[in-house]
């Protein structure tokens, strides 16, 4: 998919083309404030940036010099506190005029208050920037916290909100990509949670946020030649199989199993040159322009050691100076990490194999560690409701009582297996469920997990005479093509997202599940669609040249998370039924996290630090400070002034101390008597007036006969009020 579309490349041209607009060759400033700066650095390189006659890249927060005589380019999102820092530089016209573009619309308030200040704008726009595309098909908003305020009972007064902000992000990756698509949204059959109508209301922002687009944008979308796309918007009560269950494609396996860090960018610490004396400890940066990485990630841990071990091989045999061996066994994972060691003169791809061998390697001893492959064959059966022979399975129970009794298996795994169990039951007893936690050697508070999955449209416990027929699976499982081998039966779970975008290209997906927002005028347009489709030529037809790209688009929105299966699915449909699918979604799960996100659903709001419960930001007090007069300049030759015999200020001037002694020497009836009324009062009075006139040193001379001689005036009159301040005659 390297030659389609990316959403990365989509985002990073919408700002570099946005500032090349707007600079024309002239050189500017680029204003940006924190928000911005975050989703400016996730897909723009600096460079590419200055390379479009920026002078300089400035933060709003900060404290900057002032350049009246350059134009500013503000890229900034629309949030009260950043615009009060933009009201702040054009009160101090900190720059000559400035250019206003906003990654979302502002309020009716806030664009009111820049009213007063419409001379000093020269451009204002909208930009739809508010999200980070990660790789060239899926998009997160980097939004954790949105998981607890759609489910969460205590976020219901500002749960609106938040799904109309959600929308907006939506909306702008439909506008990125050119899009107005057919919108579809994920209605329950037989709902149980009071969130069953998420899916519902989120399609109908997306839809309203779009319609608004196009009446502002007559342009909008843009003429193709592609078939209109469809925008799948579902929430991740739809399928709470897929976070748990271990998938064990590389991608996937990486991020449960080792610990990648996520944000801003992700990271895997390791030793490079290990064994070496160049030896050091790094955080290797795991990005889209690392083929080995985009090649492998969705393959099966299996087949990407087989290609990584393949590849390197493959190097040896072309490079026969690199190793000395003589016999014809191919060497290990381990062993072809030590040879990679001595690789300097291949520095990019010593590097780039040297990461990925690694990963694969802790992966496979954490896979063995802890017997994967024996949850894994549990945990298939109860996801997919069938053994490995495709059959109704016996005795779940005794199988997932023996994993909990292992030492090998990790608590989490525990937990995952309980929780899956309890999924694939349709709701147990809530004995039963604090029976299998204790056996499990779990806490007792881990029932509050379980319990909450009720929020989340499922069954978690039920009376002990209680009973329902457990609701039909949204998709069978397809047993046709899925392959017989032993490595591949740990793989037979599909997330539903696969099924759905398999029904949505074949033109069956049915409408009582996902209705419509708005009903085509052509109900049988998708299946008109697929039939073009098919008869469309291959991609390879033409290789070496770039052909216009026709492939219909689909966007599917997952609110609440989403899983690297789901993202594994996109790249595969897309590939498989010639389409263009891009994911997005709040944030990527692991099963951990996402456990432990169900758990703090009965957790008290307070304690949970939503972004919305924190004080609101304020722009920094330091932009609001008046500058300081500038030092004053004595002309040259001239004495420092004087004050009591010391000099004011400057290096070495010793601090002027209390005249205590005369102070206490005063009296009310001293000479001057009612002239002076009170000796400390008066005397204030005359420091504030020798500080104005030193204050006005410079214009002394203004108007005058001799500069000399207006010096020595001036410089005599203060010489008698400091006089009088101590309290001495003339």
């Amino acid at each position: 998919m390297d030659n389609g579309p990316s959403i990365v490349r989509e985002h990073q041209n919408l700002i570099v083309d946005t500032i090349r607009g707007i600079t024309r060759g002239d050189w500017k400033v680029l204003v940006i404030d924190e928000t911005t700066k975050t989703i400016i650095d996730n897909t723009v390189k600096e460079d590419d940036i200055l390379n479009q006659n920026i002078a300089n890249i400035e933060k709003i927060e900060d404290k900057r010099e002032p350049n009246p005589t350059m134009d500013a380019i503000y890229l900034l999102s629309p949030q009260p506190h950043i615009v009060d820092c933009l009201l702040s530089d054009f009160d101090r016209r900190r720059y000559r005029s400035g250019y206003l573009v906003w990654t979302g619309e502002l309020n009716r308030t806030q664009e009111g208050r820049l009213q007063q200040y419409r001379t000093q704008i020269a451009g204002f726009t909208v930009l739809p920037l508010d999200y980070f595309p990660r790789e060239s098909h899926l998009i997160t908003f980097r939004d954790p916290w949105s998981f607890p305020i759609l489910y969460h009972p205590q976020c219901n007064d500002i749960v609106a909100e938040h799904m109309k902000s959600l929308a907006r992000k939506v909306a702008a990756v439909c506008i990125t990509l050119g899009e107005f698509p057919k919108i579809r949204y994920y209605k329950p059959s037989q709902p149980l949670h009071e969130a069953s109508v998420l899916s519902y209301h989120l399609a109908r922002f997306v839809q309203q946020e779009l319609e608004r687009h196009a009446e502002m944008d007559r342009n909008f979308p843009p003429q193709t030649s592609r078939p209109q796309g469809v925008l799948l918007v579902t929430d991740r009560s739809m399928d709470l199989m897929a976070p748990l269950v271990h998938e064990f494609t590389y991608q996937a396996m990486a991020h449960d199993l080792l610990p990648l860090k996520e944000l801003p960018k992700v990271t895997f610490h390791m030793t490079i040159n290990e064994g070496t004396a160049a030896a050091e400890e790094k955080d290797m940066e795991i990005v889209e322009t690392d083929k080995v990485w985009v090649e492998n990630r969705h393959r099966h841990m299996k087949d990407t050691i087989d290609k990584l071990m393949g590849d390197f091989n493959k190097f040896i045999a072309q490079n026969p100076n690199f190793t000395d061996q003589s016999d014809d066994n191919a060497p290990s994972l381990n062993a072809i990490r030590d040879m990679l060691a001595g690789l300097p003169q291949f520095q990019q791809m010593k590097e780039a194999y040297s990461l990925h061998l690694t990963m694969a390697q802790d992966a496979m001893n954490v896979f063995q560690r802890h017997k994967l492959p024996d949850i894994a064959s549990i945990e298939q059966t109860m996801a997919t409701g069938l053994d490995e022979d495709f059959k109704k399975p016996k005795n779940v129970l005794d199988q997932v009582v023996r994993m909990l009794d292992d030492e090998a298996i990790t608590k989490e795994d525990r937990m995952r297996l309980i929780t899956l169990y309890i999924l694939y039951r349709d709701g147990l007893i809530e004995e039963d469920v604090k029976r299998l936690l204790a056996h499990a050697s779990l806490p007792p508070q881990e029932f509050e997990t379980v319990a909450n999955l009720g929020l989340l449209g499922a069954q978690a416990t039920r009376p002990l005479k209680g009973f329902r027929q457990p609701p039909p699976p949204l998709f069978p499982l397809n047993t046709k093509n899925l392959a017989q081998s032993e490595e591949y039966a740990l793989s037979r779970f599909e997330p539903a997202v696969k099924n759905i975008l398999e029904s949505v290209c074949n033109g069956t997906l049915d409408p009582a599940i996902f209705p419509y927002t708005v009903e085509p005028d052509d109900p049988n347009q998708d299946q008109v669609v697929q039939t073009s489709l098919r008869s469309a030529a291959p991609r390879w037809a033409s290789a070496n040249r770039r052909q216009v790209e026709n492939r219909q688009r689909i966007i599917v929105f997952v609110a609440g998370g989403a899983t690297y299966s789901e993202a594994r699915t996109c790249y595969e449909v897309s590939e498989k039924l010639n389409r263009d699918v891009f994911l997005v979604t709040s944030h990527m799960l692991k099963p951990g996290f996402f456990l432990r996100q169900v758990k703090e659903l009965t957790t008290d709001r307070r304690r949970l630090d939503l972004p919305v419960d924190r004080p609101k930001p304020r722009a920094p007090a330091h932009l609001f400070e008046r500058p300081a007069p500038p030092p004053q300049q004595r002309p040259a030759g001239a004495p420092p002034p004087q004050m009591g015999g010391r000099p004011v200020g400057g290096a070495g001037a010793a601090p002027v101390r209390p005249p205590t002694k005369a102070l206490g020497a005063m009296t009310l009836s001293s000479s001057g008597g009612g002239r002076e009324g009170s000796a400390y009062s008066a005397s204030s009075s005359q420091v504030s007036q020798a500080s104005s006139a030193q204050e006005e040193w410079p214009s002394s001379s203004v108007g005058g006969s001799d500069p000399g001689s207006g010096r020595h005036k001036l410089t005599k009159d203060k010489d008698k009020k400091k006089r009088n301040i101590f309290g001495l005659k003339k």
